[in-house]
């Protein structure tokens, strides 16, 4: 078994990552946790392959199982949904020495964490991300969010798990779809901070080849955040560099009501406008959007978007967590593995669309 550290002031965690590490997720929680409480909260889409295992295994192991499951995607991360989820948690007498269990991808991870953070003024909660998305990114480092009308992630809180347990075979039931939507914050990884990983990617004959190297492909991603983390716990300098393509990615979202575009095919978007007009500006190495080009094609995810109402765009930018007065910290690159924050009025951000 792989184990990270997540070290932070107030703050430890590990991180484990292990093939078939589901199957024996009680005896797992049993050597954190003491009480006997445990709350799951899920999707249709994961239930269906995991959720009863998970109870079982738990239940197996002394617990007394609450599952709460909920409708899949990113529209289930409201208000109302936040709401029904307090309704469960407190009918099951939850307390804040009880643990509840996310179990799912991004969305649920999300929503979890928000839930245990804010009800009875937090419950400690652990991460079990199944998608790869989650396993990667979102399940590390402690950002816990709902979204609003007006976008993506604007009622949150920092929020750090108990534990991250990550099953790399979980995988092998994840839609297509969602398993390349998830490989786009595996490039962007590579992107931002690691030359060789962006390279390994290039180089991958295929899927097969690819899934064998998976072990390495989440251990490399979650080293990076971690050291991020650690740095920039509440994300106001350098784990800014983490949202590289996001900032259009998140509008272009917002823009089509979250049904067009999945989280990772809109930040792939993102990622070669981004880079493409950077290039065009002289401070990005030439060649560089013609290389993540190449990659997102590689990974079925497009990298060329026309959108015609830009103002709609920017509006939603303006709302961005990087947005300050007059200006936004947009996260580029100068070469593959290297990026950096830029500082640009609002009204220059649509000339990158």
């Amino acid at each position: 078994m792989r184990e990270i550290r997540v070290n932070l002031t107030e703050k430890s965690y590990p991180i484990y990552i292990e093939e078939g590490l589901i199957s024996n997720i009680g005896a797992e929680i049993k050597n954190i946790y003491k009480n006997k409480k445990v709350a799951i909260i899920t999707d249709k889409n994961v239930d269906n392959f995991y959720g009863e295992k998970v109870k079982a295994s738990l239940e197996n192991n002394g617990f007394l199982v609450l599952k709460v499951v909920l409708e899949p995607g990113e529209k289930s991360k409201s208000i109302e949904t936040l709401l029904r989820v307090y309704d469960e948690l407190l009918d099951f007498e939850i307390t804040r020495g009880d643990l509840i269990i996310a179990l799912g991808g991004g969305v649920i991870g999300d929503l979890t964490g928000f839930a245990a953070a804010t009800l009875l003024r937090g419950v400690p909660f652990i991460q079990i991300p199944t998608s790869l998305l989650a396993q990667i990114d979102s399940s590390i480092g402690g950002k816990v969010a709902v979204d609003l009308p007006k976008g993506k992630n604007l009622v949150g809180s920092f929020y750090h798990p108990e534990a991250v347990f990550i099953d790399p075979k979980m995988l092998n039931t994840l839609d297509e779809r969602f398993f390349y939507d998830g490989m786009a914050e595996v490039i962007k990884y590579g992107c931002i901070k690691d030359k060789e990983l962006f390279n390994n990617l290039l180089a991958y004959e295929n899927k097969e080849e690819l899934m064998q190297n998976m072990d390495y492909i989440i251990y490399t991603c979650c080293s990076i955040k971690k050291e991020i983390v650690e740095i920039d716990e509440k994300d106001t300098g350098d784990r800014m560099l983490l949202n590289f393509g996001h900032t259009i990615g998140h509008a272009i979202e917002k823009y089509f009501n979250y049904e067009a575009y999945t989280h990772g095919e809109a930040v792939a978007l993102g990622m070669y406008a981004i880079t493409k007009k950077s290039e065009e500006m002289s401070i990005t190495k030439k060649g560089s959007s013609e290389l993540i080009k190449e990659i997102l094609k590689k990974y079925n995810l497009q990298y060329e978007i026309q959108l015609k109402d830009k103002e709609k765009i920017l509006k939603t930018i303006a709302l961005d967590k990087k947005s300050k007065g007059n200006h936004i910290s947009l996260v580029l690159i100068k070469d593959i593995g290297e990026s950096y924050l830029h500082k640009l009025p609002k009204e220059m951000v649509t000339d990158f669309i």
